[in-house]
């Protein structure tokens, strides 16, 4: 368990000179050990430390790695920042960043011809950067401003993987997730929580992560998951997460989810 300390920690060490489009996301660095995971942070809006507040964790694309704690915010950082959604879904939004030599999840493309385009291992063993995002919701969560009911992940293309990973990993602590253009290994849907409320979304036309891994997800959850969502885009490729992001009831939906 990790302590008090390590939340308040979090609070302290915070960096000025914000970029000029995403100055209401702080600069934050969560710190274990010799590790560091860099995190832009945004409070809700007219905050008050007095309310439970719901918690939404962003993880971005291979596109987005690094150490500078600014790139993460490139795709979904905009959504939460319009005033309309931060008045009408007041929340803590948080985009970790994952290390440019690394990756939030471990997989590899198959070699044969099967229904998911990736070879898994039976053991996989957790990355170190999903292991910090694993650690710093749990210091999150010791937190009394944190809704536990509403702690919502998404993440898209690797850290649509990452998604996939953490929904088994921690299947108890999120009220919702989000995976878009990711992939996950189906051996793992099993440990999945019953009913687990998931939106998931790929274009039919992507070249880099094949679509049929989400059709396989949702064709397996939907028997016995009927909180499961999928929308596929057609003619659309990678980069589906612009079509999600505009989906008008993304966020209506995201946000309607409890953890019961």
């Amino acid at each position: 368990m990790k302590s008090i300390h390590t939340l308040i920690m979090l609070l302290i060490i915070s960096t000025a000179g914000f970029a000029q489009n995403n100055s209401e996301y702080q600069k934050q660095l969560f710190i274990e050990g010799t590790d560091t995971l860099p995190i832009r942070i945004m409070y809700p809006k007219d905050y008050d430390n007095t309310k439970k507040y719901p918690v939404i964790i962003f993880m971005h694309g291979s596109g987005e790695r690094g150490n500078n704690n600014e790139a993460q915010l490139k795709w979904g950082g905009d959504l939460f920042l319009n005033p309309m959604v931060r008045t009408k879904y007041p929340a803590f939004v948080i985009f970790p960043q994952c290390t440019s030599k690394s990756k939030w999840s471990e997989y590899n493309k198959s070699s044969a011809t099967d229904s998911t385009g990736y070879a898994w291992q039976a053991d996989q063993q957790i990355l170190r950067p999903l292991q910090l995002v694993s650690d710093y919701i749990d210091s999150l969560i010791l937190s009394p401003l944190v809704d536990r009911k509403k702690i919502y992940i998404g993440g898209l293309s690797m850290g649509g993987f990452g998604t996939w990973e953490l929904l088994w990993r921690k299947s108890e602590i999120f009220a919702a997730a989000i995976p878009i253009c990711g992939a996950g290994d189906p051996a793992k849907i099993k440990s999945y929580r019953r009913k687990m409320p998931i939106w998931i979304f790929h274009g039919d036309k992507d070249p880099q992560i094949p679509v049929s891994n989400s059709r396989l997800f949702y064709n397996i959850l939907k028997h016995k998951n009927r909180n499961v969502k999928y929308t596929e885009y057609a003619g659309v490729g990678h980069e589906s997460w612009r079509n999600a992001f505009a989906e008008p009831e993304l966020l209506p939906w995201l946000f309607s989810q409890k953890l019961k």
